[in-house]
């Protein structure tokens, strides 16, 4: 079933490597042995990335355990820390989100374009539970773009376990002669997984899978400019079924802004009921500014942003790239400062000696076409 999965989603003999994410769990341990497996039919080389989130004593240990594995297997190995202060509330979301740009960051420095994930039906099953108790923890997908942004542009997470259980995974391990880490913050009762991971032990009952809703046709029936704006017929939309309409208006909206954090459903189920009328209007949501015209909407960054802080300058040293407000990737020929053009939410860059000429290639259509499910696999 894996393996069923890793070929419809990955390319065969691509030069770049398959990340593969290792915690020295059980999910990720087996998730890495049957994507060697893969990688060996496949003709495709795999990179081993352990975060270390440096918040127990044994973690280091764990690292160094994971170390051994990839060296066992042959594999390049790399290690990667969460260094810093923690923050005393939220402590799951947070090391989340800097696991994410961790492993983003090593993958593109990497040339690898996806990384493998040791999500299990368990984690599916647990997110419904932590939902059903008032979180608001999304669905794990199969394949679905890196979460942070701009670290992760390009960047794919595929999820190849999430039919199989874990305890299915754990007796393959055992039969191999496998041992695995068992991270005591799994068994924590202070945090929300743990909870409802050992609730569904007890025999607690997760709801359904919700239904994927895919926005792909949307996303491919919207245009861009130059301005990095993006532009869709309102018939378009008043066709789309609900779920799909919301994924798309959602992702608009953080892609025509440039940021990371979406927008509350019931912002976006209010505004997407307006954008299937046929009045004109504008509106502003998560950095967005919304024109609706009688047959067309466009998104795009909210100029207003500029006296709140936003569309912030940027530095660049000669042949320098980089991300501008997210929603731009900028080139310097010389060093110069990236800033928004006087009235407007377009990039130019200065120098002392003027107005220089810039590179700079709009993101977020491609950003967007990632969001809504219409990259389906491993580009070529």
């Amino acid at each position: 079933m894996v393996g069923t999965v890793l070929d419809r989603r990955l390319q065969a003999g691509l030069p770049q490597p398959v990340a593969v994410a290792l915690s020295g769990g059980g999910d990720s341990l087996a998730l890495l042995m049957a994507a060697v497996e893969w990688a060996k039919s496949a003709s495709r080389d795999l990179l081993v990335l352990t975060v270390d989130h440096r918040l127990r004593p044994e973690s280091a240990g764990w690292t160094q355990a994971c170390a051994a594995v990839a060296q066992r297997l042959g594999l390049p190995f790399r290690a990667l820390a969460w260094e810093g202060e923690k923050p005393s509330s939220g402590l799951p979301a947070a090391a989340r989100t800097a696991r994410h740009g961790l492993l983003a960051e090593a993958a593109r420095e990497a040339g690898a374009r996806v990384i493998l994930m040791g999500h299990t039906a368990d984690d599916g099953l647990e997110a419904r539970l932590m939902r059903e108790a008032g979180s608001t923890t999304s669905e794990p997908r199969e394949w679905s773009p890196s979460p942070v942004w701009p670290q992760g542009r390009g960047v794919f997470l595929l999820r190849p376990l999430l039919g199989v259980r874990r305890g299915d995974l754990r007796d393959w391990l055992t039969a191999r002669g496998e041992t695995w880490i068992d991270d005591p913050a799994n068994e924590d009762p202070a945090f929300a997984r743990p909870r409802a991971r050992r609730a569904l032990a007890d025999g607690a009952v997760a709801a359904a899978a919700p239904a994927m809703d895919s926005a792909a046709d949307l996303a491919l029936a919207c245009r861009t400019d130059a301005s990095a704006g993006l532009t869709i017929l309102r018939a378009d939309l008043r066709g789309a079924a609900p779920g799909a309409l919301a994924r798309f208006v959602s992702a608009a909206c953080l892609c025509a802004a440039g940021t990371d954090r979406p927008p509350g459903r019931d912002k976006i189920e209010r505004l997407a009921a307006r954008l299937t009328g046929d009045a004109p209007f504008v509106a502003s949501l998560a950095g967005a500014r919304i024109e609706a015209e009688a047959d067309a909407v466009t998104f795009r960054r909210e100029p207003g942003e500029a006296a709140r802080g936003g569309l912030a300058p940027l530095r660049l040293r000669a042949g320098e790239t980089a991300v501008w407000d997210g929603r731009f990737e900028v080139t310097a020929g010389r060093t110069v400062e990236i800033r928004a053009a006087a009235g407007a939410t377009l990039p130019i860059a200065t120098s002392d000696d003027g107005v220089e000429d810039l590179k700079a290639r709009p993101l977020t259509h491609n950003r967007l076409l990632a969001a809504c499910g219409a990259v389906e696999r491993e580009p070529a």
